[in-house]
């Protein structure tokens, strides 16, 4: 199948991000087919963490609910800290292609991994960098791939799950979703 679209749409708020791939899912879509990114925790929060316990990660701080209820769902997942946003989490294919980046040491010019990442999936640069100006805001980000019929119909449920901006990427081949499951030990 070819996975060559993305479809990226920025939320205000968590909650509207789970909103979102919960509408997403309810319509179809895989969880290995999504992706949510946002900062780990609020700013006004002192403390911010998150263990392993076997095959579940646990998170505390304001958002710990959400991240570790999402940990699980998604097909892979990471938590980082980027210059200028802070410490952001990264779940779904996304996460698998950002770990790909990070272990190959492939970044491109004056962006962080996690903009390599969206980068490497056909966002344009100019995109990328208003996503980290958004993630450093405390917005979230929803991502689906796939088809391009897949790629509209993302849209289309997007378009209802009140996003601030849902845009959508085609025409750029990304990499199998298989291929990083396997690289990543997914």
């Amino acid at each position: 199948m070819d996975y060559n679209n993305s479809v990226v749409a920025v939320f205000a708020d968590h909650n509207a991000a789970e909103a979102a791939v919960k509408k997403l899912t309810d319509s179809g879509f895989e969880m290995k087919h999504l992706s949510v990114v946002g900062k780990g925790y609020h700013t006004d929060e002192k403390v911010v963490g998150f263990y392993n316990t076997g095959d579940r990660m646990k998170f505390w701080g304001t958002r710990g609910a959400f991240w570790g209820g999402f940990w699980g769902l998604f097909f892979g997942g990471l938590f980082m800290t980027i210059p200028l946003v802070g410490h952001v989490v990264v779940l779904g294919y996304l996460a698998t292609v950002a770990i790909s980046a990070i272990e190959n040491a492939v970044l491109v010019g004056g962006l962080s991994a996690l903009g390599a990442a969206i980068y490497s999936i056909g966002v344009p640069k100019d995109s990328v960098l208003q996503y980290e100006t958004a993630l450093k805001a405390d917005n979230f980000l929803v991502m689906a791939h796939g088809s391009s019929e897949e790629a509209d119909r993302a849209k289309a449920i997007l378009g209802t799950a009140n996003a601030s901006r849902v845009d959508v990427y085609a025409g750029t081949k990304v990499p199998e979703l298989e291929d990083h499951a396997a690289h990543v030990g997914g």
